[in-house]
C-alpha cells in the first residue's frame, strides 16, 4: 500500500510530477494493501492461460487442415474441441488449487525479497534489463530441473502426465502434475528473489513467461513469428521435438533458449533429427525433379514423333 493519502503527498515525497503511469498506479493501488495486490497474480495467470492459446487453438478447430497442415510441426495430429476443453478445464483446476494455494502461504517471501509496490514505478530499461535476467535464471535453472524430471522416478511418478501430449498445444504449457507445477515454480522465482523488482515487472513477468510457454507448446512454427528474431530462442518445433519423442527424450530439455543444451550436449538427437529430415526432403524433392524432368522428356518425344 503506498503511504501517501494524496496525490500531492506522493508528488511531494518524488520530487516531481508523477508520470501518467505513476497516476493510474497510485489510483489504483493507494488504498489496495500489498496482499491483494500480490494476489492479482492469480486472476493474471487464469486469464492469459484462458486468452493467450485461444486464437490458434480456434485456427486448428476452424480453419481447414490445408490452410494450417504447413505450419503445423505434427501435422497429422488434430485435437477436436471436446479434447482442447477437457484439457483446458483440467489445467485451470491445477493451476487455481496450486498456484491459488500458494499465493496464500508465499507473500511473506515476496516481501523477504524486496518486491516493492510503491513508488516510482521503475523505468522502461530498469525493467527490461530485470525481465532478461529472469529469462536466463529461469532457463538456466529449469533447464537442471528439466533434467531431473527426466529420471525413471520423477518421469514416472510426476512428468508423464505433462507429455500426455505428444503433440503439443497452447493450452497444454502448463498441463502437468501439480508437483511439477510447485517445482518450476521455483526457477521462475528466482529471478525475482535474485533481483528483485516491482510488483508491476513482477506481474509482467508471468505474463510473458506464460505466453513464451504457450508460444514454444502451440504446435505451430510460422516463419512471421517475431520470435524468430530473439538471439538463441528455441520456439516450437525446439520443444515439439522434446515432447514428440516423449519417455525416452533426452535432447530439448531447456524452456526457452537453446544454448544450455548447446553446452551440456542435450541437443544432440534433435540436430539428427534436423539433418535427417533435411536429407529426407532432399531426396523428395530431387525424386520430384527426376519425374517432371521424365515427364517433360517423354513430352518433346511425343512432339518430335
Amino acid at each position: 500500500m503506498i503511504p501517501y493519502a494524496t496525490a500531492a503527498e506522493a508528488e511531494a515525497a518524488l520530487g516531481r510530477a508523477m508520470t501518467w503511469a505513476e497516476a493510474a498506479w497510485f489510483r489504483y493501488s493507494a488504498a489496495t494493501p500489498d496482499y491483494c495486490l500480490y494476489c492479482h497474480n492469480v486472476v493474471i495467470l487464469l486469464v492469459v492461460y484462458t486468452l493467450a492459446p485461444l486464437p490458434l487453438a480456434l485456427l486448428e478447430l476452424r480453419a481447414p487442415p490445408k490452410l494450417t497442415s504447413p505450419y503445423k510441426v505434427q501435422p497429422r495430429v488434430r485435437l477436436t474441441a471436446p479434447e482442447f476443453l477437457r484439457c483446458y478445464k483440467d489445467t485451470a483446476r491445477v493451476l487455481l488449487l496450486t498456484v491459488g494455494a500458494l499465493q496464500l502461504v508465499s507473500y511473506p517471501a515476496v516481501k523477504m525479497v524486496g518486491i516493492r509496490t510503491g513508488l516510482p514505478l521503475p523505468s522502461v530499461g530498469e525493467a527490461a534489463a530485470q525481465l532478461l535476467v529472469y529469462f536466463l535464471v529461469e532457463d538456466y535453472l529449469g533447464y537442471w530441473f528439466h533434467r531431473l524430471l527426466h529420471t525413471a522416478w520423477g518421469y514416472d511418478k510426476i512428468h508423464r502426465v505433462h507429455h500426455e501430449y505428444a503433440a503439443p498445444i497452447g493450452y497444454a504449457a502448463p498441463y502437468a502434475h501439480w508437483a511439477e507445477v510447485l517445482i518450476l515454480g521455483v526457477p521462475a522465482f528466482a529471478g525475482p528473489a535474485m533481483v528483485p523488482c516491482h510488483m508491476t515487472t513482477f506481474w509482467l513477468w508471468f505474463v510473458l513467461r506464460h505466453v513464451e510457454a504457450v508460444d514454444t507448446h502451440s504446435g505451430f512454427a510460422f516463419p512471421f513469428n517475431p520470435t524468430k528474431f530473439i538471439p538463441f530462442y528455441g520456439g516450437a518445433e525446439y520443444h515439439d521435438y522434446h515432447h514428440y519423442v516423449g519417455r525416452q527424450s533426452q535432447s530439448n530439455f531447456a524452456s526457452v533458449f537453446t544454448f544450455c543444451d548447446y553446452i551440456y550436449g542435450t541437443d544432440k538427437g534433435y540436430r539428427y533429427h534436423k539433418q535427417a529430415a533435411s536429407l529426407a526432403k532432399m531426396k523428395r524433392d530431387m525424386a520430384m525433379y527426376n519425374n517432371e524432368k521424365g515427364r517433360l522428356a517423354a513430352f518433346d518425344g511425343w512432339k518430335q514423333d
